[in-house]
């Protein structure tokens, strides 16, 4: 059991977030961002409350495991804050190295007493967390089994989606995801090749404090740790970069935009493929860039501002409805639809635990976009399915199907800097086996007529 000397406002404000992903199903990243903004934390409590969040969602069922083998009551009855602070403490007993446990404790007890109304709840977190650091023996070690339910406890992933998993990797294969899943990977960042280049990038971000370095595979792109608030940096604001994982900018190279083309990015928000497609594009041709999302489209404008993209215009698009002057109108259509997020879960750890029930609905939404937006095509021209998933349902359960309906398309093979990935037309990447975010993408060329 493990020890260090952040504030109590930084378990707090971790522990309330939790509380609101459990209540209100909000989203850790952004309630968290809020949350650490309001609370003024600075870097070092900043990035203390960011492990604690994140740290617990990551191990919350193995948490919960080792918890009910210390409580009198089932742990899955408690207040919401209750078990949020529970779990806070116990995540800092049991896997940090630097924070006393006497710590974990008191300050697992101050949290409930300032954010619960619970009769009893501190006296409650106080006995179980005292007897977890009293008779750690008695602590249930992580399954090492290779079974869904194993694996599912091990690395805290519901057993539906760890089956999932197990379907398509077998079983050594859906270790190494979900171990990969609970690590904290890089920043990666695209650099604005139309204003710097790498080096430069590297160079300005070094003289603020953030050492970043060259991306080993991918050129254009560099990776970064510790950066913490991003938009705050100068070189951000003049626009020398934009945050985006080398998956999206894998598959803007599959889609191979080049200068003087006409592209829709249909479902765009926020942005990056959009951005990135002007950069392979030199600046020179037009982008459309839509989402169904008013605000949204904000968002995008206000990022080829930053990064000075003239050619990249957005609006409001519904990807579902024909548009009826874009039919037969673009060179390259990019549909990166909206999915279940599965391939994102070492970002946004809160994924894992959505409802698979709504998730079943999603291919009909998937194939209603690209069935649509497939017609703005010219003749010859390239059509990008794409998704941030890695449910095969959603990615060549979704494409096949498309293709049987649209003889008058076909996957076209493409280049990646990754051996054997793309050769026929699709591509699906693994965060275990690639590094990058797990992400689906083909390429479908229209025949001429």
């Amino acid at each position: 059991m493990r020890g260090g000397g952040a504030t109590a406002n930084a378990r707090e404000i971790a522990a309330r977030t939790l509380t609101a992903c459990a209540r209100q199903g909000a989203w850790s990243d952004g309630h968290l961002k809020k949350a650490i903004r309001a609370g003024g934390l600075d870097r070092r409590d900043a990035a203390l409350a960011t492990r604690l969040c994140f740290g617990v969602l990551q191990n919350a069922l193995y948490l919960d495991h080792c918890l009910q083998a210390f409580s009198s009551r089932d742990v899955h009855t408690l207040d919401a804050g209750v078990l949020s602070a529970l779990r806070v403490g116990a995540y800092q007993l049991l896997f940090l190295d630097k924070i006393p446990p006497s710590a974990a404790v008191n300050e697992a007890v101050a949290t409930v007493k300032r954010t619960t109304r619970s009769p009893g709840a501190a006296g409650f977190v106080n006995g179980v967390l005292r007897a977890m650091v009293r008779s750690p023996e008695r602590v249930p070690q992580p399954p090492q089994g290779l079974d869904s339910a194993s694996l599912s406890l091990a690395y805290s992933h519901p057993r539906w989606l760890t089956e999932a998993f197990l379907a398509r990797l077998g079983p050594e294969g859906t270790r190494g995801l979900l171990a990969c899943h609970n690590q904290q990977p890089p920043t990666t960042a695209q650099v604005n090749t139309l204003r710097t280049d790498t080096e430069g990038v590297c160079r300005a971000l070094a003289e603020e404090g953030v050492e970043a370095q060259p991306h080993p595979w991918l050129p254009g792109c560099v990776t970064f740790t510790g950066s913490g608030d991003l938009e705050g940096l100068e070189s951000f604001r003049r626009g020398l970069f934009y945050v985006q994982d080398a998956a999206a900018r894998l598959a803007v190279l599959a889609a191979d935009p080049w200068p003087g083309m006409r592209v829709l990015d249909a479902c765009a928000a926020p942005g990056g493929k959009s951005f990135a497609a002007a950069l392979a594009m030199g600046g020179q041709g037009s982008i459309v860039s839509c989402d169904i999302h008013p605000h949204k489209i904000d968002l995008i404008r206000a990022g080829a501002g930053r990064l000075g993209l003239a050619c990249i215009s957005a609006q409001v698009l519904d990807g579902k409805e024909c548009k009826e002057e874009y039919l037969d109108g673009f060179d390259l259509v990019m549909a990166d639809v909206p999915c279940s997020g599965l391939g994102i879960i070492r970002k946004k750890p809160d994924i894992r635990y959505k409802d698979p029930g709504p998730l079943a609905g999603l291919p009909g939404v998937q194939r209603a976009i690209l069935d649509n937006v497939s017609r703005y095509v010219k003749p010859g021209g390239a059509l990008l399915y794409a998704t941030c998933t890695l449910l095969e349902r959603e990615n060549e359960g979704v494409v096949e199907a498309f293709l049987a309906d649209h003889p008058g398309f076909v996957p076209e093979p493409f280049p990646l800097p990754l051996a054997g990935l793309g050769e026929g037309g699709m591509a699906t990447l693994w965060p275990h086996l690639h590094g990058t975010d797990g992400f689906f993408m083909a390429k479908l060329r229209k025949r001429h007529d």
